[in-house]
């Protein structure tokens, strides 16, 4: 049991990292379909490749979707919709009528003989229009001709009727100034008709849903199918071209066969295999990882991150795939090259893409299409957001990838068909959508910071701008330390593009590794212009807390602001584990035979852990120490800045850092030049 416990302690990271990579493929497998892959690859307009095919088993032959599109639009051409009378309404609207026409009676001082008359002719008039019936107007009896059939529901027996046999509000008003016309005693006739117009309603209503249902049955009706394919009858042959009748053919076949084996015994050896390649595929990722990117290997959160975008675009590439096929290139693939370059690097970003597509061109059919057109756009992309400084950029980034899918797309027709002819418009709409839908980044990139933690360049940038509410703070308290600030962020920068690493997150982390000084920054030199010290009034001990102090200030102001961990690290570690030395030395010569607390004089580190931390601290101790130069020259200069790296190597501040002994002679060489340019100093050359 401890030699269990001791080997999976040994190896908690691997065994861990395969846990999620399987957790991964399981997921991936679970969203796969479970049908089995036609095993075949062709195309319309190019020779089939492979040996004979002869049908295995009896299979119809499908028709073409723009077929079954023809033969719809004939079937419904004989859909009769189907109308109902409204009883009720009509039945509301002559009470309505009755009281309207008692009201005018009085208006009008009718007698009730005229009255009695008045009536009985205005709802003889009115039943019988509705007895016809007035039609709604409806969209499907638009533009019909007069002999148009629909169908009437009357005491739930239907009854075919001529559109010409209802009338409509206009006709049936025509037809009551007719028949009212006949009585031509009646008194006030245009008082009358008006109220009996007034009171009309389309008493005829149309009933969508059961003439949905009967739409429906109609096309239920339509064959998928146009003929057979017997088993063992030759589908097509070594060489034959694949032409509209064969591929269409093939098309059929493949469908059938796919159904046939996902719905047979063999769901478990799918499953296998599905397993089997989608391993492979994420075990190669790892490899990669573990012999090209082991600082990334190593982090938790990159790891997640990083399967989590493959198994979200498989999620949504299967789903389009599922339900709606014929829009698959609309799905934003160029999306995960994208995310991971802002992230990681391009190398990296590239073989995740590989990897997705990879996976994902088990669920598309013409695999190699897919998986070629996806590969170079998602190249392009990569080239097109790096060293991504404004967000504007991916604009430029939805340009290329559109035209690299037209590029290709048209070059692939070309080479199967020969001419422009087969060229689909839906196929270019696709390509913008999907090119227009990797502006999705923007929004994903800030969800993924804020969900993982990360730091990216466009953040960075964003907060190296010194208009920034925690700079301009520094600035106004501590305009020294500020100015302190932007000439290490300068070094610090130039530094990093000689020995390698992120200058912005360098030049970014420069500027705010002083921010803690904001607190009390009286008490640092480079803000005292009255020339007043408050040290004078401290003891050594004193001084050397306030000043170690900065650090944990400028950290929890950090946080206040909600800075980016990757940021904090350089306020931390800028000093390490040092001294203070100008307050040690001193307490160390004012009280010689006193026992000093050097932990009183140090500070609290840790000490730089990342290429840039270090780079951070060299720049920041020599800009610091250049100051105290008086009449600076080449020599004094050279002094100092070996003196201070030399200084830092022994007190091991760089034990932790991958920085090399080749990497701090490079180092050494540009901040001399560096501080001879900031203080004007010539070279001195050797005179002939």
């Amino acid at each position: 049991m401890k030699v269990l416990i001791r080997y999976l302690k040994k190896n908690s990271l691997i065994l861990s990292r395969i846990s999620l990579f399987l957790l991964a493929a399981a997921i991936i497998v679970v969203m796969f379909p479970k049908e089995g892959k036609f095993r075949y690859e062709y195309q319309r307009g190019k020779p089939w490749m492979h040996e004979a095919l002869i049908a295995p088993f009896d299979f119809p032959i499908l028709k073409t979707e723009a077929e079954l599109l023809q033969e719809e639009e004939t079937v419904l051409k004989t859909l009769k919709p189907v109308f109902v009378i409204d009883e009720t309404g009509s039945n509301n609207s002559r009470k309505k009528l009755i009281a309207e026409l008692q009201k005018k009676a009085g208006e009008y001082e009718w007698n009730s003989n005229e009255f009695a008359k008045i009536e009985s002719r205005v709802l003889g008039a009115y039943d019988s229009v509705m007895n016809i019936g007035i039609i709604q107007m409806n969209p499907v009896i638009e533009n019909k001709p007069d002999d148009f059939l629909v169908i009437l529901l009357k005491e739930n027996r239907a009854i075919e009727r001529e559109l010409r046999s209802f009338l409509t509000i206009q006709s049936a008003d025509t037809f009551l100034r007719s028949h009212l016309s006949v009585s031509n005693r009646i008194a006030d006739s245009e008082v009358v008709i008006n109220v009996l117009e007034n009171h009309l309603i389309q008493n005829i209503l149309f009933e969508p849903d059961i003439t949905e249902r009967g739409k429906q049955n109609l096309i239920k009706k339509i064959s998928l199918a146009h003929g057979m394919v017997q088993k063992g009858e030759r589908i097509i042959s070594k060489g034959e071209l694949v032409n509209s009748e064969r591929y269409q053919i093939l098309e059929s076949f493949r469908k059938e066969y796919e159904n046939q084996v996902g719905g047979s015994a063999a769901y478990i050896g799918i499953i296998v295999g599905q397993s089997i390649l989608v391993i492979i595929a994420l075990t190669v990722f790892l490899l990669f990882l573990v012999f090209f990117r082991n600082e990334i290997y190593h982090q938790n959160k990159m790891v997640v991150f990083m399967l989590l975008i493959i198994v979200l675009m498989v999620k949504v590439l299967s789903f389009m795939a599922k339900n709606h096929l014929t829009y698959i290139y609309l799905v934003p693939l160029c999306l995960v090259p994208i995310i991971i370059s802002i992230f990681t690097d391009t190398r990296l970003a590239l073989f995740v893409h590989l990897v997705t597509i990879f996976i994902t061109g088990y669920l598309v059919p013409n695999s190699f299409e897919f998986v070629f057109l996806q590969l170079i756009a998602g190249i392009i992309a990569i080239l097109s957001v790096i060293n991504l400084y404004k967000r504007s950029q991916f604009v430029k980034s939805i340009i290329l990838i559109f035209l690299t899918y037209v590029a290709v797309y048209t070059g692939m027709n070309l080479m199967s068909e020969g001419n422009f002819l087969a060229l689909e418009p839906n196929m270019f709409i696709m390509f913008g959508g999907s090119a227009m839908l990797t502006l999705l980044a923007y929004p994903l990139i800030y969800i993924f910071e804020r969900l993982f933690g990360f730091t990216t360049d466009l953040t960075l940038l964003e907060l190296s701008d010194t208009n920034n509410k925690l700079l301009r703070e520094l600035a106004e308290k501590a305009p020294g330390t500020f100015q302190h600030s932007l000439q290490v962020a300068s070094i610090a920068e130039e530094l990093t593009r000689e020995v390698g690493g992120n200058p912005l997150l360098v030049r970014t982390g420069a500027l705010y590794h002083d921010i803690g000084k904001t607190h009390n920054p009286q008490y640092f030199i480079e803000n005292q212009i009255t020339g007043v010290n408050p040290h004078d009034e401290l003891s050594y001990e004193e001084s050397a807390r306030i000043i170690i102090r900065h650090v944990i200030e400028g950290i929890e102001l950090a946080r206040k602001y909600k800075l980016p961990e990757i940021l904090i690290d350089f306020i931390r570690t800028h000093h390490g584990t040092r001294r203070t030395a100008y307050f040690f030395q001193m307490h160390k010569n004012n009280n010689p035979d006193a026992m000093i607390n050097e932990d009183a004089f140090k500070y609290h580190g840790p000490i730089p852990f990342s290429r840039e931390t270090a780079v951070v601290m060299m720049a920041d101790s020599v800009e610091a120490a250049s100051r105290s130069i008086k009449k600076p020259d080449q020599q004094k200069i050279d002094d100092l800045v070996e003196n201070i790296i030399n200084k830092q190597l022994g007190d091991n501040q760089f034990d932790n850092s991958p920085i090399t002994l080749r990497d701090i002679t490079k180092i050494k060489k540009v901040l001399k030049r560096k501080l001879m340019n900031i203080y004007h100093v010539r070279i001195e050359y050797p005179v002939s």
